[in-house]
């Protein structure tokens, strides 16, 4: 079906954001998409501070998100906004590196007062970025979700099925955009 490009703008290594992204991307497999994780927090951060457009892993970086056909991305929420990281690789792509792809915003915080920083903070710049179709984004408590110490994830009731109809709307979304291109030949 589609490649999806699925990224975390968490500077956490035990972020909860990344851990739930994972867990995500594993729905969306399912669905026959290749998923392709990019966790931001590993790339260089001298290149990602000192705007190195030209550094290798930034240039890998712009040609995954080229190369698919949808984006997860997936921050915390400081300060009501998706984080600073996350900022620093957006400034690096290409004005349109979203052009034409179907996007699926998701954000994680400690209070629902952070809600609306998908609308309000991330949607603008996908949108600025020439996403051709932004789905409604999910916004997850961090109480909702807990990470085992084996590594599995468990989500909330309430949040896991609010996550699993966004991601399935945005596969569908993925799957029609698929469709329409092959029909265009």
């Amino acid at each position: 079906m589609a490649t999806v490009l699925s990224v975390s703008g968490s500077p956490s290594a035990t972020s909860r954001t990344a851990r739930l992204l994972r867990h995500l991307d594993t729905r969306l497999a399912a669905h026959g998409h290749e998923v392709v994780p990019l966790d931001v927090r590993s790339l260089p951060a001298e290149a990602l501070l000192g705007a190195d457009f030209g550094h290798p892993a930034i240039v890998e970086a712009t040609a995954l998100f080229a190369r698919a056909d949808g984006v997860v991305i997936g921050t915390p929420v400081y300060k009501a906004a998706y984080s600073g990281l996350l900022k620093s690789l957006l400034d690096l792509l290409p004005q349109y590196a979203l052009e034409g792809k179907t996007v699926l915003p998701l954000a994680t915080g400690g209070t629902t007062a952070h809600v609306l920083a998908i609308d309000y903070a991330l949607r603008p710049v996908l949108s600025s970025m020439g996403a051709g179709h932004i789905v409604q984004g999910w916004f997850t408590l961090d109480k909702d979700i807990a990470a085992g110490a084996d590594g599995t994830l468990t989500v909330a009731p309430g949040a896991a099925e609010g996550l699993a109809q966004v991601v399935d709307r945005f596969s569908a979304a993925l799957g029609s955009r698929t469709a329409l291109l092959a029909a265009a030949g």
